[in-house]
């Protein structure tokens, strides 16, 4: 019996044919490889663009009924992105529930080829291996420090143990907020200064930073608006996102 990223054993007696999706980035990815067997994501799946399946709310608040009536064969869940509660409950409805574990680079590499390869039983996607091959290269040097705010009033900056910061060391980035217990402190615009970055990075998501709502609170301090997507996604937009990072980020490597 397969197991998920956590360890859990998950009964599929056939590869799925009927997946509900509620995670973005796993939606993304499971639209672009094996479009057929998605059939249904939240709200908050938005890639791609024309992506046309029943909606069944949002990643923290799914209708496990309107799930449970899509008749899935398997439900793709995020430790980080979706609660315990649900998955719980899901699988207490007799919905199998497979549960990524993503915290850097080769983890979603690696568990994108389970899913894909060994669940799904539909190899390696192209998209997959372009990815691998991007983020194998070496990282640039000089090191610059960053801070990357995800939220304002109140502040919250990326710390430890994500993805998102370890995207960032492969960029030849030092996250200034990178050590600690946190994973996402809270902070103030003072301390985010204090820290010294080199440069600020506003993403666009999950709060939407623009040229008019952020870079204003860093004077003196270059800032650069990022794509969240590129920061935080592990679909089919990690391949591209390396050098579109380094562009907006870094231009002087």
């Amino acid at each position: 019996m397969l197991t998920d990223d956590l360890g859990t054993p998950v009964d599929l007696p056939r590869p799925p044919r009927r997946v509900v999706s509620l995670v973005p980035s796993l939606t993304e990815a499971l639209a672009e490889t094996a479009p057929e067997r998605l059939v249904g994501a939240t709200d908050w799946c938005t890639h791609p663009a024309d992506l046309d399946v029943p909606r069944v709310r949002g990643t923290k608040n799914p209708d496990r009924a309107a799930i449970a009536a899509l008749e899935p064969d398997l439900v793709v869940c995020n430790r980080e992105e979706n609660r315990r509660l649900d998955v719980d409950r899901l699988r207490a409805a007799g919905v199998p529930v497979w549960v990524t574990v993503i915290e850097s680079v080769d983890e979603a590499l690696t568990s994108m080829r389970r899913l894909f390869a060994e669940v799904l039983d539909v190899g390696e996607p192209g998209w997959l291996a372009t990815a691998a091959a991007e983020w194998a290269r070496p990282v640039p040097a000089p090191p610059r420090r960053v801070a990357v705010p995800v939220w304002r009033d109140p502040w919250m900056v990326v710390g430890p143990r994500t993805f998102t910061g370890d995207v960032l060391a492969r960029l030849g980035l030092v996250n200034v907020f990178g050590a600690g217990e946190d994973r996402y402190p809270h902070v103030s615009v003072e301390a985010v200064r204090a820290a010294g970055p080199d440069v600020v990075v506003l993403p666009d998501e999950p709060y939407a930073f623009t040229a008019d709502d952020g870079p204003e609170a860093f004077p003196g301090i270059r800032t650069a608006l990022v794509s969240g997507r590129d920061l935080t996604w592990y679909g089919p937009s990690l391949g591209p996102a390396r050098q579109r990072l380094l562009d907006g980020i870094r231009p002087d490597r």
